[in-house]
């Protein structure tokens, strides 16, 4: 007898016996190992559509945003790739002013909201660190995802159009900055309202 008031079999037999009930049994094991083709077959209900099977097997070739642009290789296949000219401006310097400018927005965000005063000056910087790290953002996303090799035209008409937008926009913040509360006396009082 133990201290519950059992035998050592009847609890060694309890449990073990609640541990073989969560075992899989063979048959489950047989299922996972070989499923049945049934599980892998298309649904009959499509097969007696022929339509809309036609529908989902064409719905993939109009998935693409931009056609695949031309296929023109330069040079043979034993030619090494060419590799840029190392320039300092579009390296290391560019990235390590990406950083700090992106660094230096936190504090140039919190601190006209903390200190609450309306100092024209920080709003100017504030709106030209935004504008100028916006400007090096879509730039970036141009050229990640319109390529010069395949669509030099379009390339062309993205980075005016951003050139015009990042002007469009500085002349907007000026005037608003010159003529009216300026960005920051905005936002305190959209928040406000």
């Amino acid at each position: 007898m133990t201290s519950c008031g059992t035998t050592r079999d009847q609890s060694a037999s309890w449990h073990f016996g609640d541990a073989r009930q969560f075992a899989p049994s063979l048959n489950s094991r047989h299922r996972l190992l070989h499923p049945s083709d049934a599980a892998f077959s298309p649904a009959k209900s499509v097969l007696a559509k022929p339509q809309m099977l036609a529908t989902i097997h064409g719905s993939a070739r109009r998935s693409a945003i931009l056609p695949p642009g031309p296929q023109h290789i330069e040079g043979g296949v034993n030619d090494a790739a060419p590799v840029p000219e190392p320039d300092a401006v579009h390296g290391s310097y560019h990235w390590t002013f990406e950083r700090l400018l992106a660094a230096g927005l936190v504090p140039l965000t919190i601190a006209p909201f903390a200190a609450g005063s309306l100092n024209p000056t920080m709003d100017a910087i504030l709106c030209s660190a935004m504008l100028l790290h916006s400007h090096m953002g879509f730039q970036q996303v141009i050229i990640d995802y319109v390529p010069k090799k395949r669509y030099p035209g379009l390339r062309k008409v993205c980075w005016w159009g951003l050139n015009v937008a990042t002007l469009t926009v500085g002349v907007g913040l000026y005037e608003f900055e010159t003529n009216d509360v300026g960005v920051v006396e905005a936002i305190k009082r959209v928040w406000k309202a």
